[in-house]
Order: structure tokens, then sequence, then C-alpha cells
């Protein structure tokens, strides 16, 4: 349970910080920037996936958070210098991912209040 009270930490800092903090990015990178907060997005869900299926490992954790993030930035950098809308595969491949990692966590939430 200690790692997932670290988590919500995180998160909540995370949120207060991006909150209050005045950062700014050119309008021109936000097709990027949406892009690669879907991907975090979706490994968040699949990391408190993991961890209520008991088999959460931080590495793959860190490494899938950034490694998607950026991978979908690129994918839709390249696309964008191709007049080719790249980006669509990652939003059909993250946003996919992302309902079905928050099906799988409303369905344990579910059958665990079920059996109290």
């Amino acid at each position: 349970m200690k790692p997932l009270i670290i988590a919500i930490i995180g998160l909540m800092i995370g949120v207060v910080l991006g909150l209050y903090l005045p950062i700014t990015y050119p309008t021109s990178y936000s097709l990027y920037m949406s892009v690669a907060i879907l991907a975090a997005l979706d490994s968040v869900f699949g990391g408190i996936r993991s961890h209520m299926e008991g088999r959460f490992n931080s590495t793959i954790f860190v490494t899938g958070f950034f490694g998607n993030a950026i991978l979908a930035g690129i994918l839709a950098y390249i696309g964008d210098r191709l007049g080719v809308p790249l980006y669509y595969a990652a939003i059909f491949a993250f946003g996919g991912r992302l309902f079905q990692n928050f099906a799988m966590i409303r369905r344990y939430l579910i059958e665990r209040i079920s059996k109290k």
C-alpha cells in the first residue's frame, strides 16, 4: 500500500504545481503536448491497474510513462512534418488502452466493494 500512497502524494503535488506555476508553451506545440499527455495518462491508468492486480513494477512504469509520452510526441511531430496525421494512431492506441484500463480498474473496485 505504501507505493500507492507515494503515487497519490506525487499526483497531488504535480496537480498543485501545474495549477500554480506559470508554465506555458506555444500553441504550435499543443498537438504534440495533447498526444504526449494522453500517452502519459495511459501509463498512469496502466500503473494503477497493475498495482491492483499485484504486479506493479516501478521501473516498467517510469520507462513506460516517459517512453510512451516521448514516442507519441515524436510520432505527432514526424506526421506533422510529412503532412500526414500520424497522431491519430497514437490517439487510437493510447485512447483505447486508457478506456480499457479504466474499465478493468472499475471492475476491480466493483468486485472488491461487492465482496464486503
